[in-house]
Parts: structure tokens; C-alpha cells; sequence
């Protein structure tokens, strides 16, 4: 698919197939799904798809994690009627903060930070970001929620590979992601059958 038209059937993750292939290299990520937000037909059938597992949950706010969860998780917030927290890369907030260590996918150590004037016992958070590759960024996140004793509702992605982190996020947090049960052997090889439609 070259174009952002909407098909007049949008069968289950239709929006995925907007998601462009790297063609930069290694040091980039595999894909790029943020191609699928400049639809927004797309973006708000995405976002509708991340909510469903949670439609019985009490939800407080959405945490995004820096960068690409802050498109996710503030149409999250908006559709949910909630508020937006931020959880940053170290080094941007000019309040008081909390940080936490952690290994992004490329196998970069990094710190994230959030303010520490937010998170409270009792809040019920929903965590949202982009991709799961190794699980690393997300288990950082996860970690600063419950430091400040709020509860993780669950995490809410496009997609969760199924690596060792990946599966461990599966299995001790409710979770959703809009990859169709089809799809998920194309996630883990790292090669979506749509980029074909894609001029190189």
C-alpha cells in the first residue's frame, strides 16, 4: 500500500500494513509504525484496538514512554478521557525526578527519569509505547510506576515480540497489542509480507 487511503473493508490490524519498512540499515529500527498515525482513520482504530482488553478497568492515567509512546499514549489519554504523564529520557525534565537504568532494543544503556510530583499509592496507571523488542524500556517503565506505589492496570503496544522480555511482560502484566494472531510469526522474523507493496 504507497497510499494512507482507508480500505472500505478494514479487516482486524488493516493499519498495519502502513507501516514502512527500514530501508536505512542496522542502526535503525525494523520498521517504522509511526507512518500508520498519519492515517487518522488508522490511529484512532489503533488506539480503539490497544483499549479493548482494558474496557473493565479503572485507569487513573496513561503513562507514555519517550518518544514515539507519547503519539500512543496521549490519543490513549483522549479517547479514555484521562491525563498524560511523560516518562523521559534523563536529562529533559527541570523539576525534581526519578530515574531508572535501563538497556533500549538496540542493547544501549540508558536512563529514563519521570517528576516525582505525580505518581501516588492507589493510582492505576496504563503504560503505553510503541514496540516491545527485548522488553528492556518497558520494564524500566513499569519499574519507576511501582517504585512511586502506583499500580500498573497494564501495558497497551502495537506490538510485543516475542522475545525473553517480551514473553516475561506477557505473563506478569495484562497487556494488549494489535497484532493479529497471522502476524506475529512476520513480527518476530522482523519482515512484514505488506512491505512488499512498498517502492524501494
Amino acid at each position: 500500500m504507497n497510499d494512507l487511503a482507508v480500505p472500505q473493508k478494514r479487516d482486524e490490524g488493516w493499519y498495519l500494513s502502513l507501516m514502512a519498512p527500514n530501508i536505512k540499515g542496522p542502526a535503525y529500527a525494523w520498521l517504522d509504525p509511526s507512518r500508520l498515525y498519519c492515517n487518522s482513520q488508522a490511529l484512532l482504530d489503533c488506539v480503539k484496538d490497544l483499549l479493548k482488553p482494558f474496557q473493565s478497568d479503572i485507569i487513573d492515567l496513561v503513562v507514555g514512554i519517550d518518544a514515539m509512546g507519547f503519539i500512543l499514549g496521549s490519543a490513549v489519554a483522549i479517547i479514555l478521557g484521562k491525563g498524560f504523564l511523560a516518562f523521559r529520557k534523563a536529562g529533559h525534565l527541570c523539576v525534581e525526578t526519578q530515574t531508572q537504568e535501563y538497556c533500549d532494543y538496540t542493547g544501549k544503556e540508558k536512563l529514563m527519569e519521570v517528576r516525582v510530583d505525580v505518581l501516588k499509592p492507589g493510582l492505576r496507571v496504563l503504560i503505553v509505547d510503541q514496540w516491545i523488542e527485548t522488553g528492556g524500556t518497558m520494564k524500566a517503565a513499569i519499574k519507576l510506576v511501582e517504585r512511586q506505589g502506583a499500580s500498573v492496570v497494564g501495558v497497551a503496544v502495537i506490538a510485543i515480540e516475542n522475545s525473553e522480555g517480551g514473553k516475561w511482560i506477557k505473563e506478569n502484566y495484562k497487556y494488549s497489542h494489535c497484532i493479529p494472531k497471522k502476524l506475529q510469526p512476520q513480527i518476530d522474523n522482523h519482515y512484514l509480507e505488506s512491505f512488499k507493496n512498498f517502492n524501494s
